[in-house]
């Protein structure tokens, strides 16, 4: 009897033991999750990469991508190419980037936002960015923002290098005061564009008193035979010794080269193909905000509905000087300008360097590029400047200042 039980109680033991066992293998610690590093990326770009303009987005898309790598995220981009402003196809390109799996668009064009907004309304969990926009941040939508920077900075800059080129070719006996004529390459009459061209001419009538300047508007942001002719144009018919543009090829500085004038170029480095012309070219740096916005989404944030930064933050840049072509002083002059900027020493639109009409500006509304009221409206001169891109990122200046005739206009 004792030994039955003794063989009972062993067998109790045993099946103790395996449950146990058992037990202790239901709560073994499970594998961590790994978070997938890529986020695909999408950009519907207006041209392709042969425009300076895209070439521009695609050249900080790259650089955004590498600082994201040594972040441990992996920046997939995902391009759909030569889809112009005002169609329906920027919606489709929108829709397929979202079924390609992108996290956040970038749209880089204005134009495009109406119908980036229609496929931003069916895919909420999408960000979707209205580059060089403004009517993304207004809207009743979470996942959408607008972004641009403080470009009228490097226009200004630009002009100042510019005006330096004029007192040279007076100093030289080249031409005389009253010859220091500016050509202007517009691509529409309306407020980013009339921004950029008053700050180039503010930042060449700060060095050259004399300088006037003409524009004339092609009615495209890129048609590279329209962009030539119209610097045909200037140069021909308004004698412009200095050519500069807010248009997106660089058949303006092959145009100046080609006539023995000189050239300040938009978006990329233009000496490639103008190198006795192109003095230097005013660039917005997409790097800084493509690397902010992407990381923002992948970690599950939102991203700044309105985002604007300038000079100081690096997102507004000038390409290498043209050493044998600008005038001698002109780095020492932009360092000096530059640190003007960047500590509020200097204001571009500083209401004591322009007129309209022969009076000084003492009041201006903050409008949008069609001449709206923007939703946060307010006084745009304060402390005697005209406040650009405080109200919202894109450009609101749309004055018609003194010294720059209008060859058209191009709505």
């Amino acid at each position: 009897m004792k030994k039955v039980i003794a063989i009972l109680l062993a067998l109790v033991m045993v099946l103790g033991l395996a449950a146990c066992g058992e037990k202790k293998s239901e709560e073994t610690t499970p594998e961590p999750e790994v978070k997938d590093t890529t986020i695909k990326v999408g950009m519907v770009c207006i041209g392709n990469p042969d425009y300076a303009y895209d070439r521009n987005f695609i050249s900080a898309a790259e650089a955004a991508t590498e600082r994201l790598a040594a972040k441990g995220i992996t920046a997939e981009w995902i391009y759909k190419y030569d889809h112009p402003v005002d169609n329906d196809t920027v919606t489709t390109d929108n829709e397929e980037l979202v079924e390609e799996g992108c996290k956040i668009i970038f749209n880089n064009s204005y134009g495009q936002e109406p119908y980036m907004l229609k496929a931003a309304k069916e895919n909420p969990e999408v960000t979707f960015v209205g580059c060089t926009n403004e009517g993304s941040w207004k809207d009743d939508l979470d996942n959408t923002s607008n972004a641009f920077a403080s470009i009228y900075e490097g226009r200004y800059l630009a002009g100042v290098a510019a005006g330096l080129k004029l007192n040279e070719l007076i100093a030289n006996g080249t031409i005389t005061e009253d010859q220091a004529v500016l050509g202007y390459v517009g691509a529409f009459t309306f407020a980013e564009v009339i921004s950029g061209y008053t700050a180039f001419f503010l930042g060449a009538r700060s060095v050259c008193p004399s300088a006037t300047m003409n524009v004339q508007f092609v009615g495209s942001w890129s048609d590279a035979t329209e962009e030539a002719n119209a610097a045909a144009a200037l140069i021909d018919q308004y004698n412009a010794v200095v050519i500069s543009q807010h248009s997106d090829n660089t058949t303006p500085a092959t145009t100046a080269q080609s006539k023995g004038v000189f050239h300040v170029g938009y978006n990329v480095d233009m000496t490639d193909v103008a190198p006795n012309a192109s003095i230097l070219s005013s660039r917005i740096d997409w790097t800084n905000y493509f690397e902010y916005a992407i990381e923002t989404v992948y970690n599950g944030g939102t991203v700044d509905p309105d985002w604007c930064k300038g000079l100081a933050e690096g997102s507004v840049a000038l390409t290498p000087l043209n050493e044998a072509v600008a005038a001698p002083g002109t780095a020492e002059k932009l360092e000096e300008v530059a640190a003007g900027i960047k500590d509020g020493s200097i204001k571009v639109f500083d209401t004591d360097t322009f007129t309209v009409g022969g009076e000084k500006v003492t009041s201006a509304f903050a409008l949008d590029m069609n001449g709206d009221f923007t939703p946060e409206t307010q006084e745009a001169i304060q402390d005697g400047a005209f406040l650009e891109s405080t109200y919202q990122s894109a450009p609101y200046f749309a004055l018609q200042i003194d010294g720059i005739n209008l060859v058209n206009v191009a709505y």
